[in-house]
């Protein structure tokens, strides 16, 4: 059975899951619920964690270095349980390390671990990547956390809008369904010189918003009405995503900070060539995170 855990201070109490290293709660002090609450009827997850891809592998396998990587959309680290190396109030940290049945689909070996820690209204995930095994080890991580849009009574999605760190002009690659694939010789304009992009369904009707071009590693997620929501800060994160599912004008809204994106139509299908590939040493260890600060 999954271990959950509750990490609480004044402002927040979180709960997450050893199963995924995954948030299922996170509530503020007066009792608003931030985090979507994985209804299957609209999307199953709640935050999970993209490891060692992010998004698409063409076909769903890619040559490597040491043969071959035959890997799901986001990789293998999200539905699977992991152990729980520390607990405290405020912080807890799992692990999930490579296996004989991993090696199968990802021929490295390596130790990843989630770190969930509170800090006033912040709540900051962090990623240690280590490369335990003898050969250089290809990687790209990300966070896929979903919050409630809107958070409050009274409010629609449509009252929401992201408010980027610094004026942006964005160009999104179309998304190619069902396979994923990033297609970066078709993109469509969503902001000119502008740090709002304004909310509503219709954006998210050809799948995820990719922005790989982004200056900001800042972004707001708030309502017009109310003020709520939340800010994200990806420092070390070159890729950012918003997503909600298609067609189905749910009531949440994913914040993706990503470190790579999935195989682009015009790339090779060799795993090391993907956009944003980190090749880590043997015995070396690579971390970056991303908090999320609840307004």
């Amino acid at each position: 059975m999954p271990e959950l855990h509750t990490l609480r201070n004044e402002q927040l109490t979180v709960t997450a899951s050893s199963f995924g290293a995954e948030l299922q709660s996170v509530t503020g002090a007066d009792g608003v619920e931030y985090l979507w609450n994985g209804d299957p009827a609209y999307w199953g997850g709640r935050s999970p964690h993209l490891f060692p891809f992010v998004g698409s592998l063409r076909g769903g396998r890619a040559s490597c270095s040491k043969g071959e990587v035959r890997l799901p959309q986001h990789g293998l680290a999200r539905k699977t349980p992991y152990e729980t190396e520390t607990a405290a109030d405020t912080a807890v940290t799992y692990r999930l390390s490579s296996t004989e049945e991993s090696r199968l689909g990802y021929p490295y070996d390596f130790v990843f671990r989630v770190r969930h820690s509170l800090d006033g209204p912040a709540l900051t995930t962090t990623y240690i990547v280590e490369n335990t095994g003898g050969d250089p080890m290809p990687f790209t991580v990300g966070g896929h956390p979903a919050f409630r849009v809107p958070l409050v009574p009274g409010e629609a999605f449509e009252d929401y809008h992201i408010e980027f760190e610094q004026p942006e002009t964005i160009d999104c690659p179309q998304v190619e369904l069902p396979t994923a694939l990033i297609v970066n010789t078709a993109r469509n304009r969503l902001v000119t010189d502008s740090r709002i992009l304004h909310l509503n369904h219709v954006l998210f009707r050809g799948e995820a918003l990719v922005m790989d071009g982004l200056r900001s590693r800042s972004v707001r997620l708030v309502s017009e009405k109310s003020g709520r929501g939340v800010r994200m800060d990806f420092p070390g994160m070159d890729f950012f995503a918003l997503w909600t599912p298609v067609v189905k004008d749910a009531p949440f809204l994913c914040l993706e900070p990503w470190t790579g994106t999935g195989t682009q139509v015009t790339e090779d299908d060799v795993f090391e060539h993907k956009q944003g590939m980190r090749l880590l040493a043997p015995g070396e260890t690579y971390t970056v995170h991303f908090t999320m600060t609840m307004l």
